[in-house]
């Protein structure tokens, strides 16, 4: 099964700094490029991975220091304590969805695929693309499209929808992009296509809720001197990310003691983003979207 090479490896790798006898946490397993390589720099250590998509476990090592937990990221401290694991050394996120969902017609990820809306990352979770598109009221579809999607033209786009599915049920994803496509032309169409697509597939996976609660576990879950290494693809996801390492917080708030001194739980290891070398984005079209970011746990360090 195809998946997509892992993006930054290297700068993943290193910015995890491994202690060979370590426990690590890959809370984005897809097609295990980058679990393959952590497991390399491992002696007594172990590796945990997590992926909600079934179809990952085609990509599982044959090796002891190895285990697959089918379940969604946000869940990463009930698991870990389930598997008697309270502190780890560090941990990594891919986020977004891989190239083998997007090339999968049949999963609905992509508008380049006419297939049914569906954008499930868990192909037993309840909630569908076509559930969203069909059911939502206007408001509900409106903010999703702006706030998921960033997209300026939101409330016409649940307007449209809202017509079009008055007529009959909308069930493709051709049949969704054809009440909305008119609204843009020339090249600005793919990218208008693919922050709409998105937005509905973050709704349908409710990924920025599942990502908050990731990052806050996983930040307790770390020990002193460990290390969070994310990737992330858009900028919902690198503004969180960037908020929470550099502040503190989500929003971007700065939370103070009496002292006047910042409250937070981990330390910037890379001040700058770290983005994919010109090589790279030429050998991997996925890596030219991808931000890096690292952070390491406060407190003494081992």
């Amino acid at each position: 099964m195809t998946y997509h090479n892992p993006v930054l490896l290297k700068e993943c790798i290193e910015g995890l700094k491994i202690n060979p006898n370590g426990i690590y946490v890959d809370v984005t397993f897809g097609g295990g490029g980058h679990s393959k390589e952590i497991l390399k720099n491992l002696d007594k250590g172990r590796l945990y991975a997590f992926d909600r998509d079934f179809d990952a476990q085609e990509n599982v090592p044959s090796d002891e220091k190895f285990k697959l937990i089918h379940a969604n990221y946000k869940n990463i401290k009930r698991f870990m304590r389930l598997e008697g694991v309270r502190k780890v050394d560090g941990i990594l996120a891919d986020l977004g969805v891989s190239s083998h969902q997007f090339d999968v017609a049949e999963r609905g990820f992509s508008f380049r695929f006419d297939a049914e809306l569906d954008m499930r990352m868990n192909t037993f979770s309840s909630l569908t693309a076509r559930q969203v598109i069909n059911n939502y009221s206007e408001a509900e579809l409106s903010d999703i499209f702006y706030q998921y999607g960033e997209l300026r033209q939101s409330r016409k786009i649940a307007e449209l929808i809202i017509e079009g599915r008055e007529e009959k049920k909308i069930h493709t994803t051709n049949d969704l992009i054809s009440l909305v496509e008119h609204l843009v032309s020339g090249k600005r169409k793919n990218q208008f296509l693919s922050q709409l697509f998105q937005s509905i597939r973050i709704e349908v996976n409710n990924e920025i809720d599942s990502l908050k609660k990731m990052l806050l576990d996983g930040v307790d879950l770390l020990d002193s001197g460990g290390r969070f290494v994310v990737m992330s693809y858009h900028s919902l996801e690198d503004r969180l990310v960037k908020n929470l390492f550099k502040r503190g917080s989500f929003s971007g708030e700065i939370n103070k003691d009496f002292f006047g001194n910042t409250i937070k739980e981990v330390t910037e290891v890379n001040r700058k983003v770290i983005v994919a070398s010109e090589e790279e984005q030429n050998r991997n079209n996925r890596s030219r979207s991808a931000k890096l970011r690292i952070a390491e746990k406060n407190g003494n360090q081992r």
